[in-house]
């Protein structure tokens, strides 16, 4: 399989000096995501107060390849030193999506925490999609866990 190639649009106010996403090491998994704040945000930045949200702008749109998905994940620096990580991990974006990519945060943390322009906010994965197909049936097959619920193969079994 050859490597996706991910096409990116700058949207007309963004600050292109801003590096597009990027893997910090050889063995990453996620390219980070930075935001890229809209002008009259830059220089103040962004608060987050305890339990708020956000969408934190990346001045980019993406065009995916068909049979791929980017996955778009928190960074484990901020969700542990801060609190902030994104309330619906993983965000999934759509080969057909063409619009901004924006990044929701949420801060968990005790704090009010910045959002800084050209902080490194999430981390993008990029993955292969399959598409199953859905069939109505009157039974189900049977298994070793059968209708055991959350933590029915964990401890205390």
């Amino acid at each position: 399989m050859t490597d996706p190639i991910i096409r990116l649009l700058w949207e007309d106010w963004a600050d292109r000096a801003l590096s597009v996403p990027q893997y910090q090491t050889p063995g990453s998994a996620g390219a980070d995501i930075c935001a890229n704040l809209l002008p009259a945000d830059r220089a103040a930045g962004l608060t987050l107060h305890p339990m708020q949200r956000a969408v934190v702008p990346t001045g980019i749109r993406v065009e995916i390849p068909p049979g791929f998905e980017m996955q778009i994940r928190p960074r484990s620096g901020l969700a542990t030193k801060f609190g902030v990580t994104l309330p619906n991990t993983p965000g999934t974006i759509d080969s057909d999506y063409r619009g901004p990519l924006g990044v929701p945060l949420i801060n968990l943390g005790p704090d009010p925490f910045v959002v800084r322009h050209g902080d490194r906010i999430a981390q993008c994965v990029v993955a292969p999609v399959v598409q199953a197909r859905f069939e109505a049936v009157e039974i189900l097959g049977e298994t070793d866990r059968g209708t055991g619920g959350f933590g029915s193969t964990g401890r205390g079994r």
